[in-house]
This record gives structure tokens, sequence and C-alpha cells, in this order.
């Protein structure tokens, strides 16, 4: 025995518009956390910039070990707080090549950073050598991070809708 409601088809379509979140907010939404205030990265390059102050003075292993696994930790603690703050949850599969480009990219230009300042202050006293190193590289990680962020996110509208290939329809 098949048991059937009536169903208003007009009011159907409204609550689905009204339950459903559209695609556009969305892509809003990953747009203004790309360009907007930029907390996590200033104090990522906090941690960056005391990470390698620290590092410039001549520590014995045990005392690089501790700021290793310091700094590990405290970018951890502020991925998790990044995260949980964050209004957004994205599937996976919003990890295109852009946002994979620009990862590597900011490590290949931060590390190189890190290693040419190095370089250039070794003549200087561990103390100096290591807020100048330390400075110019924070100073290169937030200007990369900013620009490549929003590059990354790009224009995601467009991204979004795929063109039907050619013959699949047939």
């Amino acid at each position: 025995m098949a048991v059937s409601t009536p169903v208003d088809a007009e009011q159907a379509w409204k609550d689905l518009q009204r339950i459903r979140v559209p695609q556009e907010r969305v892509y809003d939404e990953v747009e203004r956390s790309a360009s907007g205030g930029g907390g996590t990265t200033y104090a990522t390059a906090a941690i960056m910039w005391v990470f390698l102050a620290v590092q410039g003075l001549d520590l014995p292993l045990w005392g690089v070990l501790l700021t290793i696994a310091a700094y590990v930790g405290l970018l951890g603690r502020l991925a998790v707080v990044h995260h949980r703050r964050s209004r957004m949850r994205l599937h996976h599969s919003r990890v295109d090549w852009r946002t994979l480009a620009t990862f590597v990219a900011g490590a290949v230009v931060t590390g190189a950073t890190v290693l040419l300042s190095g370089r250039m202050v070794e003549s200087l006293e561990p103390v100096s050598g290591g807020l100048i190193r330390a400075t110019v590289s924070a100073a290169v990680f937030v200007l990369f991070i900013g620009p490549a962020g929003r590059w990354a996110a790009g224009s995601l509208r467009d991204r979004g809708v795929r063109e039907p290939r050619p013959g699949a329809g047939r």
C-alpha cells in the first residue's frame, strides 16, 4: 500500500532555496579569507622571526633542538586556532594546482631568503647577524604571502564552472 502526500512544488522550491548554501557565498568567503586580514600571516612571521633570531645565537645542540620543537609546536597551534576560527570547511578538492604552486613557491622563496641572508651576515656578530637575517626573512615572507594567497584563490567563480568537453554528450 503506497501512501502519497500532496506536495506543493512552489513551496518545496522555496524551502530548497532557503536551506541551500549558494555556491556564490562559498566563493565570496574563500576570496574574503584570501584577501582579508593578515592576522595569521603576521603571527606566523613573528614566530618565524623569533625562531630565526634565536637560531642566530650560538646555542648548544639541545638548545637548537628545543627551539625547533617550540617553533613547530607554535606553528601547529597557530594552524589549529586558525582552522577553528575559519567559518568555512572546504572539501580537499578545492586545493588545486594554484594552491600547491603557492605553497611550494613560498617555501622556496622563504628558504632561499633564510639561506642567502644567513650567508650575507656570516661576518657579523651572531646576535646582530641573526637579527638581520630574521628581519629580512620575515619581511620577505609577509611580502610574498599576501599577493600569492590572493593569486591562489584566484577567480574560483571561473574555475567552478566546468565547460562540457566536446563529444561528451553523445
